[in-house]
């Protein structure tokens, strides 16, 4: 069986790692998995590029342009949504002609536009498409925080900065309405959270929609020394480390100010304990937030080598995941698989991997107050050598990539009748 898998980008951003492992996985278990991108960052034969071109930047620009018009040409939430307006056919592509399955994962910021997405509905190909976001089921929006137009109609939107009654999210609704009426799609979310969010969504009646969570390399994402990665590392021998990591550590969404809380409270509650601890954090413009923590802080530049982060994972004591909206954040799982401890907010897909008490700490939503007893419990309180246990017994029993490769083999023998 071939199977040709799309997303905007090999390697960068969470669809990106995830798609990828899955091409790896399914390679390992007889499908012949190829992928298809529009940024290629490896020089891996089985992901194929989209030939680059001027083109290729104005589809992306145009978007954004668009999207900007809309907003009174203010930068307001420019990024947050995507109209998809743009993009690339790719129906005539030899690896689409060549696929028994096509498998969409995040597909955004021109990579294909909706045109795009019926031209290859129109191939009569059987498609799953893995929800990394809420977009496919939303107007305009990755996550719609609060807002729940999308289970009747998107209008107004509130990422919009002047907002209508027939705006962008309006009419990019209506489109995907046709677009999915007669499409022969199977949905699948990567947690059960965003599941029962696709299954409210008005654009979803009539469709199939599963949950399968996104796999890890549990062989690589693995216990190691942790006195000899930090040394490797140069970080501290004698302190609790906490670890947060973003590819965009300003994304609101993951929640940093809430960890800056949370820290600031530990220090008022527990000024003893805070003298052994330390924080890493890891991504982009980390350096900016030096002054903000009560205690050591260790910023790293972010990275998407593997092995360069299960040395991060291992240097820590306890992962902190702060994000007030999210659906199965990679970092969690490549975390727990390393042994490391998670603490995070009872939202998204969250809970579905930290079992409170058992590997790990679920806060209550947006309490910066109980993400700080969750640090505490977990460092101080907790069995710590049998929390590290559970953690690792959980992402190599749940997420281990040959578990989830094997799901998606049941979904694409189902879909194209292939039941040997």
């Amino acid at each position: 069986m071939r199977v040709l898998m799309i997303n905007t980008s090999e390697r960068i951003g969470g669809a990106a790692i995830a798609a990828n492992r899955l091409m790896e996985a399914l390679k390992d278990n007889g499908i012949k998995a190829k992928m298809l991108v529009r940024d290629k960052q490896t020089d891996n034969v089985t992901v194929v590029a989209l030939r680059k071109s001027w083109l290729r930047i104005w589809q992306f620009v145009w978007e954004r342009i668009v999207i900007w018009r809309e907003n009174r040409f203010k930068k307001h939430n420019l990024f947050a949504v995507d109209i998809a307006n743009t993009g690339t056919d790719i129906t005539l592509l030899p690896e689409f002609k060549q696929a028994d399955v096509i498998h969409l994962h995040w597909i955004n910021q021109g990579m294909l536009s909706l045109k795009n997405l019926q031209q290859i509905f129109n191939s009569n190909k059987p498609i799953v498409w893995t929800l990394h976001d809420m977009w496919p089921i939303t107007g305009i929006c990755h996550y719609a925080n609060d807002c729940t137009r999308y289970t009747t109609q998107c209008f107004s939107c509130p990422l919009l900065y002047k907002s209508f009654q027939k705006d962008l999210s309006y009419r990019t609704f209506r489109k995907k309405q046709l677009l999915y009426k007669n499409a022969n799609i199977t949905f699948v979310a990567c947690s059960q959270w965003l599941e029962n969010l696709a299954r409210q969504s008005a654009l979803m009646k009539g469709q199939e929609i599963t949950n399968i969570p996104n796999p890890i390399k549990t062989n690589l994402f693995r216990p190691q020394n942790k006195a000899f990665t930090r040394r490797k590392l140069n970080l501290p021998t004698d302190k609790k480390l906490l670890l947060f990591s973003s590819v965009k550590i300003t994304d609101k969404r993951k929640g940093i100010s809430y960890l800056i809380e949370a820290c600031k409270i530990l220090k008022e509650t527990h000024p003893e304990f805070c003298n052994d601890l330390g924080i890493i954090i890891v991504g982009k413009e980390s350096q900016q937030y030096k002054d903000f923590f009560p205690f050591p802080i260790f910023c790293i530049d972010y990275t998407s080598n593997e092995h360069a982060l299960v040395d991060l994972y291992n240097a820590a004591d306890v992962f902190v995941s702060p994000s007030i909206q999210d659906n199965l954040p990679n970092t969690i799982v490549e975390a727990m698989s390393c042994g490391i401890p998670c603490i995070g907010f009872n939202t998204g897909g969250i809970p579905q991997m930290i079992d409170h008490l058992h590997n790990g700490y679920v806060a209550q939503h947006k309490s910066s107050e109980d993400l700080a007893n969750g640090i505490y419990w977990s460092l101080a309180e907790s069995n710590y050598k049998t929390l590290s246990e559970e953690a690792r017994r959980k992402a190599v029993g749940t997420y281990s990539e040959g578990t989830i490769a094997m799901k998606y083999i049941r979904i694409y023998n189902q879909i194209t009748g292939n039941y040997a």
